[in-house]
């Protein structure tokens, strides 16, 4: 692949690329005009093809020709002729006061329009106001500006542009960079082979529907009246899962934000029809906050007889019995989590540069046992390093293009199931002696790959090897089994700190918390289970010997 610092147009490479990825995987998606779009793209002169792809990766769709000054295009004018010919940009778009005052600087404003302000206005937003009390008229820049020699182009086709970008990538998060950061080798991704039918949107109505999705998040994030939010969120089912994820999850916030702003009927309705994670808790809680504790009670024991997973099921542990107590009932409860052992620290306050965990690392390390800081780092690593070919095997519909750092549905309830004779054969590993290899052999062949399960930064040869000689395999085969009952809840809340004696071939785990902190839940439930597994795991209170 060319490198871009060398090559001036790398990024019309890259724009080609998706659109020829999308021809090739999405073509049926596409309505008629689309596809002229995809089949006359490449014919037109590089410096058109050039141009448009410049104005697309910027923000927005109105460009100023003069801010459009790029060596390897040269005249933007010239350039765009092309495109305004194919309706792809428009050299004569209507401007209302708004766009005008977001294309130029106070001083050109002044400059262009001075006249129509009827007192002096010291910033910008006091402009376009009294441009907008005056309810002028649309107009092109030529007539806002009639002294200017520059000239605006609108970018006609950066909606389409968005729905290629989301085709491709199946999310909104990812964008253009991936490109440029893969090409100058700061990211790597693992290659995995996929057929065409591997694609996250079966129909165009789901990328529709997707697309729909994301304006509605972005009003929300935006603050608009949540009712006006409420109005334009579907809140049936979706049939696609990848978007049905998507709408669950922004049906969850607009919930939440009903509950802060205390609507809380509104609020339960939103909860009460959703199949998200946290939803059914979150009811039980509204209908607390209601006063309707028996509906509460009820809806709770209904989810600790089948809980949807262990932290849902870690909550109701402390909501039934208060729960009960305000029905004036007795509480049966459930067995408490076990309590790990713990050491009582007083130490010097760390510097600002420092942290208690460093501090903490610092103090129990020796020479012969030394001490790591990895949090969920090494755990996670040694999981994947292990069972890398299960992780990223060419599940359908698990890969759909090539900046995946994990499959998309590794957070699905299916996840293991649709992969359970691979991951098998990955842990039998840990019943022979070749585990060890297997997992060195991985980490020096998939080194910097990107990986949801890797910090390459926490990871170093010589700390997987130590912990590989201190690790019991029986002690990572119980590990590895619970990650994978849960990833989405189970990848965090491993201790702090490792402690290794190589010596002995023995490690113990230590939580750390300072001053005032407390255990989060996922961290209580790993050590409950590495206290049930007698995994060698402790928590260390610090106290500070002075103020900070």
């Amino acid at each position: 692949m060319p490198d871009p610092i060398q090559n001036p147009l790398y990024y019309l490479d890259n724009f080609q690329q998706v659109v020829d990825w999308v021809g090739a995987h999405h073509r049926d998606l596409l309505t008629d005009a689309e596809c002229g779009f995809l089949d006359g793209f490449a014919g037109l002169p590089v410096a058109a093809r050039a141009l448009l792809v410049r104005m697309v990766m910027r923000k927005g769709d109105l460009f100023r020709v003069k801010k459009l000054a790029y060596a390897e295009i040269g005249c933007p004018l010239a350039a765009a002729a092309p495109l305004v010919e194919r309706g792809w940009v428009n050299d004569q778009p209507m401007l209302d006061a708004r766009q005008l005052c977001g294309l130029l600087t106070k001083h050109e404003l002044m400059l262009h329009l001075g006249p129509k302000f009827a007192q002096p206005c010291p910033t910008k937003a006091g402009m376009l106001a009294s441009l907008q009390a005056q309810d002028l008229a649309p107009a092109r820049f030529a007539a806002w500006c009639p002294t200017s020699d520059d000239v605006v182009l609108r970018l006609e086709v950066d909606a389409f542009c968005e729905r290629l970008r989301l085709m491709f990538f199946g999310n909104a998060h990812q964008d253009w960079s991936e490109f440029v950061l893969a090409d100058l080798g700061i990211y790597r991704y693992e290659k995995v082979a996929f057929s065409p039918g591997s694609r996250v949107f079966g129909t165009r109505q789901d990328v529709d529907d997707y697309l729909h999705l994301q304006r509605c998040r972005e009003r929300l994030a935006g603050n608009e009246p949540l009712a006006a939010v409420l109005a334009q969120l579907p809140l049936q089912a979706h049939g696609n899962a990848w978007v049905e994820a998507r709408r669950q999850r922004l049906q969850f916030r607009l919930a939440m934000q009903y509950e802060r702003s205390a609507e809380l009927a509104t609020a339960l309705r939103l909860h009460s029809g959703n199949g998200h994670p946290l939803a059914r808790l979150r009811a039980v809680r509204v209908l607390e906050r209601m006063g309707e504790v028996q509906s509460a009670f009820d809806l709770a024991s209904q989810a600790q007889a089948m809980p949807q997973d262990e932290a849902e099921a870690q909550q109701l542990m402390r909501v039934l019995p208060r729960l009960s107590r305000k029905l004036g009932q007795a509480w049966q409860g459930a067995t408490p989590l076990a309590t790990p052992p713990r050491i009582d620290l007083t130490l010097p306050a760390p510097s600002a540069a420092s942290s208690v965990e460093h501090v903490v690392r610092d103090h129990l390390s020796t020479a012969l046992a030394p001490v790591y800081y990895v949090e969920n780092g090494l755990l996670n690593a040694l999981f994947c390093l292990l069972c890398w070919d299960a992780v990223y095997a060419a599940v359908p519909g698990a890969f759909f293009h090539p900046f995946h750092a994990a499959p998309a549905d590794l957070h699905q309830p299916d996840f293991y199931a649709r992969r359970e004779s691979l991951f098998e054969a990955c842990l039998a590993r840990l019943d022979t002696p070749h585990y060890r290899e297997c997992i060195l052999r991985t980490y020096r062949e998939k080194e910097g790959v990107q990986s949801s399960f890797l910090a390459w930064g926490v990871l170093g040869a010589a700390l997987v090897e130590q912990a590989l000689d201190c690790l019991p395999a029986a002690h990572l085969k119980v590990i590895f089994r619970r990650l994978l009952r849960d990833i989405a809840n189970n990848r965090s809340g491993f201790p702090d700190l490792i402690q290794f004696w190589p010596a002995q071939r023995r490690y113990r785990m230590i939580e750390v918390k300072g001053p005032g902190d407390r255990l989060q839940d996922n961290q209580r439930r790993w050590l409950d289970y590495f206290s049930r597994q007698d995994i060698p795991v402790t928590v260390a209170y610090v106290q500070w010997s002075e103020p900070p």
